[in-house]
């Protein structure tokens, strides 16, 4: 509870209140008042769209630079794993704090500075000080890397970041970045992400011709695409109306597509792709595009 008051953050589980309980039932009793969290389940992660998984990437980098930065000194999370994490309207959130250390490990010399993992250890420098130098962040920073970056950072991401992201995976898989040069580097991939600066090399030469419908939608006429953020039909996001051409154009049964009113967490609107439109409906908050050489 102490730990939760004083590393207040975005993506740590806010705390909002507290009471001490003693009675005959119930002798020394402290209840801690939550912000409400769902669980973190990687499989289904893996189902989702990048962009989504890259905001939980993104969430961790943010947490593990404040806990490396945070008031107390450097923290590491001892017990690291998927379930102390929530996720709380798609942010990533620690939640147990229970395993939290914020000394870092003395050292006579580097021997004593190594850290171990199932699949490999490192050594790190013996400070004069007498610590080794970072290991609380570079603790945080490889199991990071081992439990979440690896999995959700460079899966069906768009083409253009791979490059960029499979750097920020190597890089905190062989602890060559701490966590504000891996910060740095998320946060230049949002930005190219939210910016439509990605798209630069990538839009398509040719396009077909499409017909624009104010205020219409195409209620059926749905087919499956993925990652879709709509079971059973196409839903994605999009920077703009020609990345919306382009992916009609990179999908064979695409004939149209409905663009909504509903943006994502990074600003893109989300678009329906659909396989014709032998039925086309009013709809104040949409706008269809209909093939028109079709």
């Amino acid at each position: 509870m102490v730990l939760l008051e004083r590393l207040r953050h975005p993506n740590v589980l806010q705390l909002y209140g507290y009471c001490y309980q003693d009675s005959e039932d119930i002798p020394d009793t402290l209840t801690t008042i939550t912000e409400l969290g769902a669980p973190v389940e990687m499989i289904q992660l893996l189902q989702t769209s990048w962009e989504d998984r890259f905001r939980i990437c993104l969430s961790l980098g943010r947490l593990l630079h404040h806990l490396a930065h945070s008031p107390l000194g450097s923290v590491t999370l001892l017990d690291f794993r998927p379930r102390q994490f929530v996720l709380v309207d798609g942010e990533l959130k620690v939640t147990d704090l229970d395993d939290a250390r914020v000394e870092e490990t003395p050292c006579a010399s580097s021997a004593d500075c190594v850290l171990e993992f199932p699949a490999r250890n490192f050594t790190l420098p013996c400070l004069a000080q007498g610590w080794c130098e970072g290991m609380n962040e570079k603790r945080n920073l490889y199991n990071a890397y081992r439990f979440f970056f690896t999995y959700l950072l460079p899966h069906s991401a768009p083409p253009s970041l791979r490059p960029l992201l499979d750097s920020i995976v190597n890089a905190t898989g062989e602890l060559a970045w701490g966590v504000d040069e891996t910060l740095a580097q998320l946060e230049k991939v949002l930005h190219l992400y939210r910016s439509g600066q990605y798209l630069q090399n990538s839009t398509m030469g040719s396009r077909a011709e499409y017909q624009r419908i104010p205020d219409s939608t195409i209620p059926q006429e749905n087919y499956r695409c993925w990652p879709s953020y709509r079971h059973g039909s196409c839903l994605l996001s999009v920077f703009s109306l020609a990345e919306a051409v382009d992916v009609c154009e990179s999908h064979a049964q695409c004939r149209a597509f409905v663009v909504t009113n509903q943006t994502t967490w990074t600003g893109r609107q989300l678009v329906f792709f659909k396989t014709g439109w032998s039925q086309v409906v009013p709809d104040p908050d949409k706008t269809t595009y209909v093939r028109a050489s079709d």
